[in-house]
């Protein structure tokens, strides 16, 4: 309905301040009520702003309504009779600033009000004098002239009304716009990075292979050798065979996060998957207190993923929201439709009450290699990001850092083109 005004002093206020002492130096300048009543109305209009401010909704109308009365005073004590003062135009006033504030049809209800009051002189006034047609005929004048002037006001008051909400939706969209173009930035710089850590890997996954698999047979033959005779060093290449199978587990790893995903898609239900990898954590956290809250919007449509490789993406992000939990927590999980740049899909998002990614590690968490756990090579969240991507989704950390980690992973629902 309005625009709230400005609380601050600018030039405007003591133009309006000039004006007013001008008409005080008017006469009849030793009426002290007369002073009085322009000084306040000169007060009202310097923290009008602030009334405004303070009471939004009802500020305005309170305003229009003080006004009126200062109005009406100022009349009562300018003249014999108050109809016949030459400080009439002071009604302006509170027409003008209804115009402002309010739309048409309250702008013609608050000049009514106004004319109203500005008419209610003539109850004394017929008293003692004849109401003549030329008195009506002046009387009507100003009071036309106080419509006109509502409504001229009130349109200029309207249209920048209507370019102001323009500029703002204009900027919201314009704000909108940057945040994805970041968003798309950084999903850009994230590719790139995955990229040229993925050939390295490749590279140095297939070099430490072939030494391995050299060492891990040259461990089981020398434990064969002397089982008998040495037990001690027997047990040492059980060792060493045993680390060898730890080692290359973590290069296929490397493997799985370098070669291009091979997509094997099917329309699924989202749903369908993450109470699965619920279940499956579950199981393997016996011990850990976690009350798993789901929110699944009804009538999700399906999405065509990778099952497989689907659900690795909610094993990392569920398996990780458990063990930042520890022993006990909460994990809200949501599932509804939701269209990104034109593209219609499902959203999940997995949140939970840890104790949230710390700021500077926000940047890296999609990056390979980078982990805050004890153990771990930091891999799970860049085979995410890497999934996600290979999909056409998208994968952001929501929450404020000092909060629960709240991750948002969205799959388009159109057919990924794999050639």
């Amino acid at each position: 309905m309005l625009d709230r005004k400005r609380a601050t002093f600018d030039w405007l206020d003591i133009l309006w301040l000039l004006f007013l002492l001008a008409l005080a130096l008017l006469p009849p300048i030793h009426e002290i009520h007369k002073q009085v009543i322009l000084l306040a109305i000169g007060v009202f209009q310097l923290l009008e702003g602030h009334l405004v401010a303070w009471l939004p909704k009802r500020g305005p109308a309170y305003s229009v309504i003080i006004k009126i009365l200062l109005a009406t005073l100022l009349l009562d004590h300018t003249g014999d009779i108050g109809i016949n003062s030459n400080y009439y135009p002071i009604y302006y006033l509170p027409v003008v600033t209804a115009a402002v504030y309010f739309g048409p049809m309250a702008t013609l209800v608050w000049t009514t009000i106004t004319s109203l009051a500005y008419c209610a002189f003539l109850i004394p006034a017929l008293q003692e004098y004849e109401f003549t047609t030329e008195g009506a005929t002046d009387l009507a004048t100003r009071i036309l002239f106080f419509y006109i002037a509502a409504v001229i006001v009130n349109r200029f008051a309207s249209e920048n009304r209507k370019q102001v909400q323009k500029y703002q939706e204009l900027s919201q969209q314009l704000e909108e716009t940057n945040r994805q173009l970041r968003r798309a930035e950084a999903d850009a710089r994230r590719s790139e990075r995955l990229a040229a850590l993925g050939q390295l890997s490749a590279g140095l996954a297939h070099e430490i292979r072939n030494p391995l698999g050299v060492i891990k047979g040259s461990a089981e033959m020398l434990s064969q050798k002397v089982e008998a005779s040495n037990p001690l060093a027997s047990e040492l290449a059980g060792y060493i065979s045993s680390e060898v199978n730890r080692l290359n587990s973590l290069v296929t790893r490397f493997l799985d996060f370098a070669r291009p995903s091979r997509l094997e898609l099917r329309s699924v239900q989202l749903s369908t998957i993450v109470d699965h990898v619920l279940e499956s954590v579950q199981h393997q956290h016996p011990d850990t207190q976690v009350t798993v809250e789901r929110n699944y919007a009804p009538a999700t449509p399906e999405v065509q993923v990778d099952a497989q490789l689907c659900e690795q993406i909610f094993v990392n992000l569920i398996t990780n929201a458990y063990e930042a939990m520890e022993s006990h927590g909460r994990l809200h999980i949501s599932i509804a439709p939701e269209t990104q740049n034109m593209r219609p899909g499902v959203a999940v998002i997995v949140e939970d009450s840890g104790p949230g990614v710390p700021a500077e590690s926000r940047e890296q968490i999609f990056n390979p290699f980078f982990t805050s756990k004890k153990e771990g090579v930091g891999l799970g969240l860049s085979i995410v990001a890497k999934i996600v991507d290979d999909h056409r989704g998208s994968i952001r950390l929501e929450s404020p850092p000092g909060q629960g980690a709240r991750f948002h992973v969205f799959l388009p629902n159109a057919r990924i083109d794999l050639t």
